[in-house]
């Protein structure tokens, strides 16, 4: 029976509905470091398998280290992900980027019911005032302005990143000058920064740290923190991978307590050997809030 007091039946369905359809409606962010993905990983079907379960797990994920000179590992990808999943993913990718014969892609896979691309720029070799912005980065960002529907905000600007460890602090700091270049050009303050920073361990310094104007910067939030470990090695702890953002209304968005790496080695009970074939990194995630009226109105 109904005990006194407790709301109809219809109200009580509402209300569970509402919670079933936040969880699965805020939009999930991953940026994940496949470590050397090319023709051998892709032809890997136990790898591949594995790598459909993480990213089925993703709205939206920034994959780096694509190494594959014919273009095709990532179609490959995609068609399999849309196998696995019946809901439809897209992907947008950069130029194949790197200053000698080793080169790497940035590549965005979406799903395309929830996100559209709106713009996308590959950040110049070139800069202005007479500076060349290769000498700071081995692969400058790819940043993509991606509409979202079902979330509170709605405008995403993401600057995707892996650093050359060597550079990783230098590099970091140009990061700010080229949020100033997206704040100048695109008039936006909503910015997530994502991806493979080498943020920790022997490629940072306390001293170094302090002249990393990101860090410095009270403005930009590191959502991974220094503690956590994006590594699949028991032997090593670093957070090389991580999400930073800016501005008041991406902040707002932001579920919170959801920015942490997905250790997939232990969620999918994989050895160490299992889990590093795949690659040597966890991926980190966050989740965007939902926006409640807009699934009132599409799925109630």
């Amino acid at each position: 029976g109904i005990l006194p007091n407790s709301p109809p039946p219809h109200r009580l369905l509402l209300v569970i509905g509402l919670c079933v359809t936040s969880v699965a409606s805020s939009l999930k962010i991953c940026a994940f470091n496949v470590q050397s993905f090319g023709e051998s990983k892709a032809n890997n079907r136990k790898v591949m398998g594995i790598l459909l379960k993480i990213l089925s797990r993703c709205d939206l994920c920034l994959i780096q280290e694509v190494r594959d000179s014919k273009g095709e590992v990532i179609q490959a990808l995609v068609k399999d992900l849309n196998r696995y999943q019946s809901n439809s993913y897209s992907y947008v990718e950069s130029e194949r980027l790197g200053r000698t014969t080793y080169k790497e892609q940035y590549v965005y896979i979406y799903r395309n019911n929830k996100l559209k691309v709106k713009d996308q720029y590959q950040y110049p070799k070139v800069g202005g005032e007479g500076t060349n912005e290769t000498d700071v980065f081995s692969r400058g960002p790819f940043i993509v302005r991606f509409h979202s529907s079902t979330t509170l905000v709605k405008d995403l600007i993401l600057i995707g990143q892996h650093t050359s460890p060597k550079r990783a602090m230098k590099e970091m700091d140009e990061l700010y000058t080229v949020f100033k270049w997206i704040y100048k050009n695109w008039k936006t303050e909503n910015v997530m920064i994502l991806g493979d920073l080498n943020a920790g361990c022997s490629y940072v310094t306390t001293k170094g740290w302090r002249a990393v104007r990101l860090r410095s910067d009270p403005r930009f939030r590191w959502l991974i923190g220094d503690e956590q470990d994006t590594t699949v090695r028991e032997s090593t702890h670093c957070a090389y991978d991580r999400i930073i953002v800016h501005g008041r209304e991406i902040m707002a968005g932001i579920e919170p307590g959801s920015a942490q790496p997905f250790n997939f080695k232990k969620d999918l009970r994989l050895t160490e050997a299992e889990a590093l074939e795949v690659s040597d990194h966890f991926p980190v995630e966050v989740d965007m809030r939902p926006n409640h009226r807009y699934l009132l109105r599409h799925e109630l």
